[in-house]
């Protein structure tokens, strides 16, 4: 158990190394990438990338995927971007659902408090998959305290909804709406989820001056 242990922790502390290393090569890689995203806000991938690294410097994740959510973005656009970043290639693109205490189709107001139906913002790593009432849902770890550490005790997880849909976005204006997850479309959510499970970086995104000035994983 102990050899386990410490094997897992070599192989985690080499992962990080080479992530680190690779953060020289940014800007060729935010070039390839944003030709296959091309919805993708090049300011907001700088930013995810810049948290990406810096997580890594932590030694918090042991995963090569860095998911991007944009809530500046409307609900009826594909606002979650999943990126190898050890091919600089887009892997996903999906629509993703924001809470209903948030806004309508482009939320405006994000929270960590229990109950109040409303997204947050900031860095996760994910963590075990389970499966509840939505089927197979992620769990994620919110690395920001007072921005998103109650992520774990509000249940807010990654899982498949019929609301989030193209034809929703069609029929209403916009897609249905959480309780604070970033709910995925049914046919696309068991890919998303075990690609991103265990360990990987979630970035969710707003133009928050105060989070944006206070974070601490894009001052690294």
């Amino acid at each position: 158990m102990v050899l386990k242990k410490v094997t897992l922790l070599a192989s985690a502390a080499v992962f990080s190394v080479s992530m680190v290393n690779m953060a020289k090569a940014s800007t060729k890689a935010e070039g390839n990438i944003l030709k296959e995203a091309r919805n993708l806000n090049p300011k907001v991938l700088q930013l995810a990338e810049k948290a990406f690294y810096c997580a890594s410097k932590r030694g918090v994740v042991n995963r090569q995927f860095l998911t991007i959510i944009d809530y500046s973005q409307p609900s009826t656009q594909k606002r979650l971007w999943v990126i190898d970043m050890t091919k600089f290639k887009l892997k996903f693109n999906e629509l993703v659902a924001h809470g209903s205490g948030s806004g309508a189709n482009v939320p405006t107001k994000f929270s960590d408090t229990s109950n109040s139906h409303q997204s947050s913002l900031g860095v996760f790593v994910t963590k075990n998959t389970y499966v509840g009432h939505n089927g197979l849902s992620l769990r994620m770890q919110g690395l920001e305290p007072g921005v998103n550490d109650h992520a774990l005790q509000r249940n807010v997880v990654f899982h498949g909804a019929d609301y989030v849909s193209q034809a929703a976005a069609e029929s209403q204006g916009r897609i249905g709406r959480s309780w604070g997850c970033p709910a995925l479309p049914r046919a696309e959510a068991k890919n998303t989820i075990n690609t991103i499970q265990g360990g990987s970086v979630v970035f969710a995104y707003y133009p928050d001056p105060r989070w944006l000035k206070s974070s601490s994983f894009l001052s690294c």
